[in-house]
């Protein structure tokens, strides 16, 4: 059984991506009792799947490290993963939170081994790379990722009762599988909750003119991020999800589902950076072979990125065409989608009174598809300030609840870690209330 100790002065963290992570961190360094709540078998969350961040094209591995190693060193931190925060009740320095866990199947005696990972046959879609599963499976047994935290393996529910699962308990000689694991409701105290439950990728499917959910070779962003990825499922080399081949002539649309009364209202800021740091990496693969073309309304590169932005431009192996697309259509000879519009910055370029209207084939298309936040407004289990976009708005009636990073906005790395510092700051207060009160 999961134990918990926690009294009305200790802060609930629901969310372990890096604002939740962050927000944790710097409460538990102040000295406060912090719990920590994910949903996932590991912390981290979606930047664990980025290659490079943007506008340094750095590694994200190095500050995931540092941010583990202070999470293992500090006792005042208890992270609690496949978890749900199912209920919360009560006030602002008085609430009782009700935390729903998964059953993981392996308890703490696992070293990583991998002997079960080894044993087991049934493989799984990976959700690690999001929809590029078919690529790259894992298996029933299987640790999340390399620098998962925490450092253990996971059955899959699936395969529980199976004879693999027996298997899996039977390789290891650590006796680390359980397979009586059951799921657990516990409950425990808290006097403030930051609410970090981040973002997810807008679903593609449903934009139907770029026929993501028709076109193989049509993917996401997030998704050729893990391609690009040299861990990732095709081990950093950028191919078709069609056939295989190597994809050198690359397009990129911009704002795909979002600025649309169809789709996401808002503009979710990371987009344009993200797409534009995606075309380092088709440079990077294939040298001056790589083409990409880049369709974009407008260019969102605002203070430190616009540097960044002007060297993309002045590549000569990177196209930039003002156009919304219209719809994406297929060659079915060669599985090349053709990308369909009108460039508006065209009109009379060649003396036609007109726009020039395209066609264009290329190897793989890249949908720049938004952020919205990963918890609905019914899903959430406390009255709380929701705006137009889902995020969460600061209001007095949200009480002791405060949101950090992406689920107060859409935000990149970097400004998700300041907003989440300041989420802890406002809990940290909350419970000195508290405190001075009972004292």
């Amino acid at each position: 059984m999961t134990e918990v100790i926690a009294t009305n002065q200790t802060i609930l963290v629901v969310g372990g991506g890096i604002s939740g992570l962050t927000a944790a961190l710097e409460a538990a360094e102040t000295g406060k009792q912090v719990v920590l709540v994910e949903k996932r078998p590991f912390v981290g969350g979606r930047v664990t799947q980025l290659y490079k961040y943007f506008p340094k094209l750095c590694f994200p591995t190095c500050g995931l490290e540092i941010n583990q190693r202070r999470a293992k060193m500090n006792p005042n931190l208890t992270i609690i993963t496949m978890a749900e925060v199912t209920d919360i009740q009560g006030e602002a320095g008085n609430y009782t939170a009700t935390v729903r866990i998964s059953p993981r199947y392996v308890n703490d005696k696992c070293t990583a081994c991998g002997d079960c990972g080894r044993a087991v046959e049934s493989e799984f879609d990976n959700e690690f790379n999001y929809g590029l599963g078919g690529l790259a499976k894992r298996k029933g047994a299987y640790l999340p990722h390399t620098m998962a935290h925490p450092q253990q393996y996971v059955l899959d529910p699936r395969i529980i009762g199976t004879d693999d699962a027996q298997k899996a308990k039977e390789a290891c000689k650590y006796d680390a599988i359980d397979l009586e694991m059951q799921e657990e409701t516990v409950e425990f105290k808290a006097g403030a909750v930051i609410w970090a439950t981040g973002w997810r990728p807008y679903d593609a499917n449903r934009i139907q003119p770029y026929g993501y959910d028709r076109f193989d070779n049509v993917i996401t962003n997030v998704e050729f991020e893990r391609m690009a990825d040299p861990k990732g499922p095709t081990g950093g080399k950028l191919l078709r999800p069609s056939d295989g081949k190597e994809a050198k002539n690359i397009a990129f649309i911009q704002c795909a589902g979002s600025r649309d009364k169809n789709h996401l209202l808002h503009c979710s800021r990371i987009c344009c950076m993200a797409t534009l740091k995606q075309t380092h990496f088709v440079q990077d693969a294939w040298g001056d072979e790589g083409k990409s073309t880049v369709y974009y309304i407008d260019i969102r590169a605002i203070d430190r990125f616009e540097d960044f932005y002007q060297n993309v431009k002045a590549n000569p192996n990177v196209k930039f065409i003002k156009s919304k697309v219209a719809s994406i259509t297929l060659n079915r000879e060669n599985g090349n989608p053709i990308l369909n519009g009108v460039d508006v910055e065209s009109y009379n370029r060649d003396g036609n009174g007109g726009y020039d209207r395209y066609s264009t084939e290329y190897d793989l298309v890249v949908l720049a598809i938004g952020m919205e936040p990963s918890v609905d407004k019914e899903s959430f289990p406390v009255d709380i300030s929701i705006n137009e976009e889902g995020f969460i708005e600061p209001a007095p009636e949200n009480g002791g609840v405060f949101a950090a990073g992406c689920a107060s906005d859409a935000l990149d790395v970097n400004r998700a870690v300041q907003q989440a510092t300041g989420a802890a700051l406002r809990a940290i207060q909350v419970v000195n209330r508290v405190a001075g009160t009972e004292g």
